[in-house]
């Protein structure tokens, strides 16, 4: 792990499977992760974690250990279920790239070279034509599409690093992005790397929203199952009940662990 990616993941983090999660606020965030770009050398990569993210990264250990490389910032509701469990608290603000991204993009005053890789040719490029309106100071170079070969990618990095990008921004779906981009995208193609999902659909407007009122109550994956529930049924009615065992399961086993250490050390004194 490089030095920058280290501090950040260590300097404000409570654990979620004992995966290391960024509970700093809103603007704090904001502000953190500007200084990280800024920084001379190094890398930061950032992954947005939700409930079915965990569940993938309880599975899959070349997933979960990329995560744990990575600054991770909390989705949704599930991870502060998952907190308050573990912690007492929730975590103190929804981290979604949806919503966190484009707000990052304006807090940078800063001009900065953004590569978008990821979704369909005609979604990328509208959500480049999108992100340009929303933050026309900075620079948004489409990269490539994601249906790229993935064994075969040195045409895409050769464009990345022809580029002199600041920031990478990769949306190809979880954990395949994560993963391509862990292997691929170096320090010096980019100080900053984004791994946002299908954040380049809704930027777009090829996957609408869901109302102000309903994101505030923290039930936009509701909106989402009622617009798309062929593809999103399993992630949710399967999903949230297995995710909300595993949390009880661990904080059952970490109680264990406690007690044990706990007897170890009245046994000791003795």
């Amino acid at each position: 792990m490089n030095l920058i990616a280290n501090f950040a993941v260590l300097a404000s983090r409570r654990a979620i499977f004992d995966l290391p999660v960024c509970d700093l606020g809103w603007d704090d965030a904001l502000v953190f992760i500007n200084e990280l770009l800024s920084m001379p050398v190094g890398q930061t990569s950032i992954s947005f974690v939700n409930a079915h993210n965990m569940l993938l990264a309880l599975r899959d250990e070349e997933y979960r250990d990329i995560l744990s490389q990575n600054l991770v910032l909390p989705d949704g509701i599930g991870l502060n279920i998952a907190s308050k469990i573990a912690h007492g608290s929730p975590f103190p603000a929804n981290l979604n790239g949806t919503d966190f991204v484009p707000a990052l993009l304006t807090f940078m005053e800063q001009p900065r070279r953004i590569g978008l890789i990821g979704g369909t040719r005609a979604v990328v490029e509208r959500a480049a034509v999108n992100f340009r309106r929303h933050a026309p100071w900075h620079e948004f170079i489409v990269i490539s599409d994601g249906f790229f070969d993935k064994n075969e990618p040195s045409a895409v990095l050769a464009e990345v690093a022809a580029q002199d990008l600041d920031i990478v921004i990769v949306g190809m779906g979880t954990p395949l992005q994560e993963k391509w981009a862990h292997k691929h995208i170096r320090a010096d193609h980019a100080r900053l790397v984004l791994t946002v999902g299908a954040l380049f659909d809704f930027v777009s407007g090829s996957v609408p929203r869901a109302p102000k009122l309903v994101r505030s109550m923290r039930l936009e994956w509701a909106y989402r199952l009622v617009q798309e529930p062929g593809r999103l049924w399993r992630r949710y009615a399967l999903g949230i009940p297995a995710f909300l065992y595993q949390v009880a399961k661990y904080r059952f086993s970490r109680r264990k662990v406690i007690l044990k250490r706990s007897e170890i050390g009245d046994v000791s004194r003795d």
